[in-house]
């Protein structure tokens, strides 16, 4: 029979206590589509090599200055990685689930916890339970997704990235698919046969952020690179045969750029053609330059219905066979007492373009037919640490 019990069994408290001493570097985001709790969350490198974007202020990241970590390093966090799941494996059979993991589910958070709350741990005990759950909760998944954090990954040196990505794949050979954020400009830098070579690593999916195609803009921003650099980047990692998410971010014009931020963004994706389109709102967020902007009357930020028709034109313009998502929660929403509906689908798989372009530009009609204070305004999160 297996133990069931929140508090812990004190027959396997040597067995736990071990577990819980294990612990690896797990960098503070990434993103929706790659699911958090399916893919394993691997630090390569630390921060944001670029930190000046306007709009993020590398707030995401604390402001910490970027750092490389060397191979060795990430080698012993997969090391860890392997352990813990090992010690999950082990413990499964001790607990009475005979090797089956997911039976696991409900009784493993409680035994870590020990029926304590985790604002009663100390700060390295709720990091070493972290570390466990997301190894615990990739392992019921199948082992098969992982996400290089932090913001740039390819920024690493190619041959030692390709060393991580091979040992990974040694050490893991369930695993299917590893993802990672990838700036434009870094992307741009490698040479074709460097690409191939981390997509034969098993680099599969990058997720790359656009922002906006309107070179105006992007220097309004600083995001440090042109609309050409990123249409170069962009095909030459499909060329490569990685799989492409780019980021748009509906609003980061204001009123005073919304129509050649809508048609120059269109213009940069339908010359890249991506697997996936992801739209972003913008929203001024806490500690950003954009916020006090906006706080100065320095920028105007547009209304629902003025974001709508931003979207509307960037729709009309894009001649893609990408899926389209609206995959987060900025993405305009219908109030309805205290919920929130979402306008559009906001599943990771959008909507396929062309196919479903019609589709997408009656949604935005209808939107557009609402009473403008039935929609949500992005401007009530404007500097919400939350976001």
């Amino acid at each position: 029979m297996a133990s069931t019990s929140g508090s812990g069994d004190a027959g396997h408290s040597a067995d736990l206590t071990r577990l819980k001493s294990y612990t690896f570097e797990i960098g503070p985001i990434r993103p929706p589509s790659e699911g958090g709790s399916f893919s394993l969350l691997l630090r390569v490198t630390r921060n944001c090599p670029w930190s000046r974007c306007t709009f993020c202020y590398a707030r995401f990241y604390h402001s910490n200055p970027f750092e490389l970590r060397t191979v060795d390093e990430v080698k012993a966090d997969i090391d860890t990685v392997k352990a813990i799941s090992e010690e999950i494996k082990a413990l499964s059979w001790k607990l009475g689930f005979n090797g089956n993991i997911e039976a696991m589910a409900a009784t493993l958070p409680g035994l870590l916890l020990g029926g304590k709350d985790t604002r009663s741990l100390e700060a390295n005990e709720v990091r070493n339970v972290h570390c466990v759950i997301n190894v615990f909760n990739w392992m019921m998944a199948g082992g098969k997704s992982v996400f290089l954090q932090d913001a740039d990954t390819p920024v690493m040196h190619t041959d030692q990235l390709v060393e991580v990505l091979r040992y990974l794949k040694e050490v893991f050979p369930s695993i299917e698919r590893v993802t990672s954020y990838a700036r434009a400009k870094t992307i741009e830098r490698k040479t074709p046969e460097e690409l191939k070579q981390l997509r034969a690593a098993g680099l599969a999916r990058l997720h790359i952020g656009l922002e906006t195609g309107d070179d105006e803009l992007l220097a309004y921003v600083d995001k440090g690179v042109t609309a050409e650099e990123h249409i170069k980047a962009g095909k030459q990692a499909m060329a490569a045969g990685f799989e492409i998410s780019v980021y748009a971010m509906p609003g980061l014009g204001g009123s005073a750029f919304w129509q050649q931020h809508a048609v120059n963004t269109a213009r940069v994706l339908n010359e890249i053609n991506p697997d996936f389109i992801r739209m972003r709102p913008f929203v001024p967020l806490h500690g950003t330059p954009m916020l006090e902007d906006f706080r100065n009357g320095d920028f105007e930020m547009t209304s629902p219905h003025e974001r709508l028709r931003e979207i509307k034109l960037m729709i009309e313009n894009l001649e893609v066979t990408s899926r389209v998502t609206f995959d987060q929660i900025t993405n305009i929403g219908i109030r309805s007492g205290d919920r929130l509906i979402p306008l559009f689908r906001n599943d990771y798989d959008g909507y396929k373009f062309p196919g479903e372009k019609g589709l997408v530009l009656e949604i935005i009609d209808e939107g557009l037919r609402l009473d403008e204070k039935a929609l949500m305004d992005v401007k009530e999160w404007a500097g919400r640490h939350s976001l």
